[in-house]
């Protein structure tokens, strides 16, 4: 991991920081996520942590496994991080579904937090 930019590391230890959280105990994510940050989950928007982790953890689901396929992770001019996430989840025994996550990572205070979030299912109503 040492050969890849800095971005790259943080991205890539953030999302899976995140993943591990969200699939454990999704009440523990708030410590990601400062006052101003923004939620946009499958078209519903939030903001501020309280929001944000009470949306999180009132999810329809006892259970979630999350499998990365892919991610990126961009450094913006502004020193922030843009990562986005392609994967598949498992909510209890329903079927496995794609999904896509986009972050926008800042350092804060000496730690990195998540000030933007958007998040869909790969549904298609073709």
């Amino acid at each position: 991991m040492g050969d890849k930019p800095i971005w790259e590391q943080i991205g890539s230890s953030f999302v899976q920081h995140y993943y591990q959280l969200f699939d454990a105990d999704r009440t523990q994510l708030g410590a990601i996520y400062i006052d101003a940050s923004c939620l946009t989950w499958e078209g519903q928007q939030f903001q501020g942590k309280a929001a944000i982790v009470e949306k999180l953890s009132s999810l329809p689901f006892q259970k979630i496994q999350h499998s990365i396929t892919a991610q990126d992770h961009q450094p913006t001019p502004d020193s922030c991080i843009l990562s986005m996430v392609v994967g598949q989840l498992k909510a209890d025994d329903d079927q496995v579904l794609g999904f896509q996550q986009t972050f926008l990572l800042k350092n804060f205070q000496g730690a990195w937090v998540c000030t933007n979030e958007v998040f869909r299912l790969a549904l298609h109503n073709i």
